[in-house]
């Protein structure tokens, strides 16, 4: 591990349940990345915000969830990870077309659920290959739908372990963008649907199979690497500019969706940022074009 840290950096409470050196390809969608210093999964909210109190300033902090939006480089983690999902897994309706939904839900759960209460549009959460938590961090969606246009408000928790409340006002929220006060992380959200009597299991299968065959569902991959730009596709981009199949060690670019990266079983992390900036750059030389990267780059360079 870097840097000069004490010989145990945690409280009693907290050192025997703290993993050391703890492999990220086994926390990631892509199977890639090098070890995290820290990994410690949480019992429940409060769990987290005493962990967090007591980690010391100089060990840096990342959440995940499913961790599907996420390359970890080969280099790994220098800090702690706290892994939201399985903990705060709590989906509770608050009024007629209000949830309480906590950030380490996976979002197609809260599809299926809204799906049998009745309440829509909720139905594109299912094709959000992450957990709520995520899907607030970047305002993620589908088929035409996003999460903050849903969110009443939210509860985050900051550096300190402090919680609070907050609301759509304090964020500065745009497609696959949302900026807010820096040091804090979202412990679960208040969202509102509709009523929908209409919507019904056939109606959700019927996106999911769309999906399916649109999508290399079942592969490894991160989901969407690149948003949209304005008025066009990634996907129609990348195609055109001939780099469907293109291919850096085990990882290509999808021959059924030129928006997702496939990890063929062997891929490094190096591989698979190798080929994000070759496409970023082709796109770039072809079409006049800057492509954004939608999915999250942490971590060390091997």
């Amino acid at each position: 591990m870097n840097g000069v840290l004490r010989s145990e950096p945690f409280a009693p409470e907290y050192a025997a349940r703290v993993l050391r050196d703890v492999p990220m390809s086994r926390h990631t969608s892509w199977h890639v990345g090098g070890a995290a210093d820290f990994f410690f999964s949480p019992r429940d909210a409060s769990d987290i915000g005493g962990f967090v109190r007591q980690l010391p300033e100089e060990i840096a902090l990342l959440w995940i969830g499913l961790g599907s939006n996420l390359l970890v480089r080969d280099g790994g983690i220098r800090g702690a990870v706290i892994s939201t999902h399985g903990a705060l897994s709590s989906l509770e309706r608050s009024s007629a077309t209000r949830l309480r939904v906590a950030a380490g839900v996976p979002c197609a759960r809260i599809a299926r659920q809204c799906v049998k209460w009745g309440l829509g549009p909720a139905e594109f959460f299912a094709g959000i290959p992450g957990t709520l938590g995520g899907a607030l961090a970047m305002n993620a969606g589908a088929w035409g739908e996003e999460t903050w246009r849903h969110v009443l408000e939210v509860e985050v928790l900051d550096r300190h372990g402090a919680r609070r409340t907050r609301t759509p006002a304090d964020y500065e929220i745009g497609y696959r963008r949302v900026v807010g006060p820096a040091d804090e992380w979202f412990l679960a959200a208040q969202l509102e649907f509709e009523r929908k009597p209409g919507v019904n299991e056939s109606a959700m299968r019927e996106l999911l199979e769309k999906r399916r065959d649109t999508q290399p569902i079942g592969e490894w991959s991160c989901g969407s690497v690149f948003t949209n730009p304005p008025g066009d596709h990634a996907a129609r981009l990348i195609e055109s500019a001939g780099l469907k199949g293109l291919r850096i060690g085990d990882a290509s670019v999808s021959q059924k969706h030129a928006n997702f990266i496939i990890n063929h079983g062997a891929a490094r992390a190096a591989d698979i940022e190798a080929l994000i900036e070759h496409v970023r750059r082709t796109v770039a030389e072809v079409h006049g074009v800057e492509l954004t990267t939608e999915v999250r780059i942490v971590g060390e360079v091997a």
